[in-house]
């Protein structure tokens, strides 16, 4: 089995790309000191909840996952919500007045006229020390603008979205705010965060937040601002659209994507890291895939649900390949590290159904 071919990790390339991004970032903050980027108002509304982590909810949302990625001596985090779109304040846009003597508008444009939102995301860092908010480190203001039709909107739809920035390793208390335009409405949500050294030896193997991936994209150069996406997250050059259902077709593939903290090169100066691939059922194994090596500590793979069965006829026995049933079942990743001997053994659960 051979690693993913749409994308080429070797060590030297995401090492550079994913760096320079989180790079990138980090000066764009540094180069506007001075810039007010959480209104008083806001920050007090931050502080009324910040001990008791008590969330305010004019515009109700909920962090729902944190996955985190090497860059530099950082970590990048990725911070994904969901808001359904009824709370956002989507509102028919505004249109310039036709001129005299122009013709009306089509029906067919009618029915695409748009709708527009407009709202504001603070992000706010301290320091955790013992449990309680310490030091600030960072605040980060991002506009949230979106459009839709009226056509496709609906108001009862829950929408992921994800916003993302680089922090040094350490212990951190984030507060998260979604705003309305004229900060009528301020919502918060508190979150603590645990973010390893991206290069510790001394350690055990350890990996990023595991998940699957329904689609990954390449664009040509890295975000140099922090924006809000909408289904998908950006990393490096990378636009990642996740599958946090774990929930698959028998025709798809199993797509896993992780960061591998403690592994080694060895004495040529590379990575030597071996990865063992199982799907069991009720502890049983369906599909044991041929072990892979990879140059990099960074794993994009894709696995198809295909597993291998033995059938009886006149004609003798045959092997054929069939799509899994539908059902519960468990991937099994042992990663062993050939440098160092270090080994981790990581599981998760996902479901096929037609």
């Amino acid at each position: 089995m051979n690693p993913r071919k749409l994308i080429t990790f070797s060590f030297c390339l995401w090492i550079v790309l994913a760096w320079a991004a989180s790079s990138n970032l980090l000066s764009l903050q540094e180069e506007q000191k001075g810039v007010i980027y959480i209104p008083e108002q806001v920050k007090k509304v931050i502080q009324e909840g910040i001990q008791t982590r008590e969330s305010r909810q004019d515009i109700p949302f909920s962090i729902v996952h944190h996955l985190y990625f090497p860059a530099q001596q950082h970590i990048h985090s990725i911070f994904i919500f969901n808001v359904k779109n009824s709370d956002l304040g989507f509102a028919p846009a505004v249109i310039p007045k036709k001129e005299k003597g122009e013709p009306a508008q089509e029906p067919e444009a009618a029915a695409q006229a748009m709708l527009t939102s407009e709202n504001h995301v603070f992000l706010q860092v301290n320091k955790l020390e013992n449990a309680s908010p310490g030091e600030l480190v960072k605040e980060v203001y991002i506009p949230f603008n979106l459009e839709t039709t009226e056509s496709t909107y609906d108001p009862e739809q829950e929408e992921i979205y994800t916003a993302g920035y680089p922090l040094p390793p350490g212990d951190y208390l984030l507060s998260m705010v979604i705003a309305s335009k004229n900060l009528e409405k301020i919502s918060t949500q508190y979150l603590e965060l645990s973010l390893p050294a991206p290069f510790d030896s001394t350690g055990e193997l350890s990996t990023t937040p595991l998940f699957f991936v329904k689609e990954i994209k390449q664009v040509s150069t890295p975000e140099e601002t922090v924006e809000i996406h909408m289904g998908f997250f950006a990393y490096s050059i990378l636009q990642i659209e996740p599958n946090f259902e774990n929930l698959f077709s028998p025709e798809d593939n199993l797509d896993i994507f992780f960061f591998i903290f403690g592994a080694q090169p060895n004495a040529q100066n590379q990575f030597d890291i071996e990865v063992n691939y199982e799907i069991t059922q009720a502890k049983e194994t369906v599909i044991r895939f041929e072990p892979t090596t990879y140059p990099s500590p960074l794993i994009s793979q894709p696995l198809p649900l295909k597993k291998t069965v033995l059938t009886k006829s006149d004609e003798g026995e045959k092997k054929e390949s069939k799509n899994l049933e539908e059902g519960a079942y468990t991937l099994s990743i042992k990663i062993n590290d050939r440098s160092t001997g270090k080994s981790l053994e990581k599981t998760m659960d996902f479901e096929v159904k037609k």
